[in-house]
């Protein structure tokens, strides 16, 4: 009898919410953060995405470029994603898979979990 049962890919997860969630909004549940690629009803079985690539909404003005290959967290007060863990408050979402300069509103991350 196997001790471990297959039940998906993981790419994407089931998740429930508790209220409505938009599409393409960052959930955080404890150190798991997904991105929604659909509306999700409140109490309605839906999908985290916790895998992929996907632009994320990122501050703009001076000192505020992401390098290619640098670690990204996201930061659920100022919902951006940023390189700076700030002593584990933000979240992990993944690598940034291009750079994005000082203007850019958004970087590219590759969400790794």
């Amino acid at each position: 009898m196997p001790l471990v049962t297959f039940v998906q890919e993981g790419s994407a997860v089931d998740y429930t919410p508790n209220a409505d969630v938009e599409a393409g909004d960052v959930v955080v549940q404890n150190d798991l953060v997904g991105v929604t690629k659909r509306k999700i009803p409140a109490n309605t079985q839906g999908a985290l995405h916790v895998a992929g690539v996907f632009d994320f909404p990122k501050a703009t003005g001076a000192s505020t470029a992401i390098a290619a290959g640098v670690e990204v967290f996201w930061d659920v007060a100022d919902t951006e994603a940023k390189t700076d863990s700030e002593t584990g408050a933000n979240k992990l979402i993944g690598k940034t898979v291009a750079a994005a300069g000082d203007n850019d509103a958004e970087v590219r991350v590759r969400m790794s979990q």
